[in-house]
C-alpha cells in the first residue's frame, strides 16, 4: 500500500519556508546591489562636485598650449624661447598661479601681471584670474554679480628636449607638457594634463 500525503486545509504539510542559509545569502547579495549603487551616486555626486573646476582647468591648459603655438607661428618670440627658464628660455618652472600674460602676451613667463575683470577690477587674492558670474538675480551684468578667484588654480608648463632615434637631441623639436592642479574643499587635488610636441617650423 502507498503512503499518502495529508493534505490539511487544502495546504500541503510538506511545504516549507526559506532556511536561515539562504536568507543569509539572499542578504548579502542585496547588499552587494545595493554597494554598487551607492558606490554610483558617490561617482555621479564627485563628477558633479568638480565639473566646473575640470572645465576651467582644461580650458586654462589648452588656453596656454595654444597662445605657445600662436607665438611660434606669428615669430613673436624665437624658437629657442620655447624653453624653460633654467634651460635658457621664457617660460617659468613649477607650479604658477594663474596670472594674465604680460608685454610678451604668453602666459606663464616672468612678465605675467596681476589680472583684472572685463570691468577692469581688479582681481583679489594677488591678482590670479578670476571670473565674474551672476550673483543671485541670475543675471550678468548687475550689481550684484560675484567674482570668483582662481587663485586655486596653478599651471605648470614644462618643456623638454626630444630625442632622435640615434640618441642625439633633435634641435628643431621640443615636447610641451601643461598641467593645471587646482584644489576644493573637502575634494582630494586634482588635475588636467596635456602634451604636444612643437617643431621650429610652421
Amino acid at each position: 500500500m502507498k503512503p499518502t500525503k495529508r493534505i490539511v486545509g487544502g495546504k500541503d504539510r510538506a511545504q516549507r519556508g526559506f532556511s536561515l542559509i539562504e536568507v543569509m545569502i539572499a542578504m548579502v547579495v542585496m547588499t552587494v546591489g545595493l554597494l554598487a549603487v551607492i558606490a554610483t551616486f558617490a561617482t555621479a555626486i564627485a563628477a558633479t562636485e568638480t565639473a566646473q573646476e575640470n572645465l576651467i582647468a582644461r580650458h586654462k591648459a589648452l588656453d596656454a598650449l595654444e597662445s605657445i603655438y600662436t607665438a611660434r607661428n606669428s615669430q613673436q618670440i624665437p624658437f629657442a624661447a620655447i624653453n624653460n627658464v633654467a634651460s635658457g628660455g621664457s617660460f617659468l618652472s613649477g607650479p604658477q598661479p594663474l596670472l594674465c600674460a604680460g608685454p610678451d602676451g604668453l602666459v606663464g613667463t616672468t612678465d605675467d601681471v596681476p589680472c583684472t575683470t572685463t570691468a577692469g577690477a581688479a582681481c583679489p587674492n594677488g591678482g590670479a584670474e578670476c571670473l565674474v558670474l551672476p550673483g543671485p538675480d541670475g543675471v550678468l551684468g548687475t550689481a550684484d554679480d560675484e567674482i570668483q578667484s582662481l587663485a586655486n588654480f596653478t599651471r605648470t608648463i614644462s618643456i623638454n628636449q626630444v630625442l632622435q632615434p640615434n640618441g642625439t637631441v633633435n634641435q628643431n623639436l621640443v615636447a610641451i607638457s601643461i598641467t593645471v592642479s587646482y584644489t576644493k574643499t573637502g575634494w582630494p587635488a586634482q588635475s588636467y594634463t596635456t602634451n604636444a610636441l612643437i617643431s621650429a617650423y610652421h
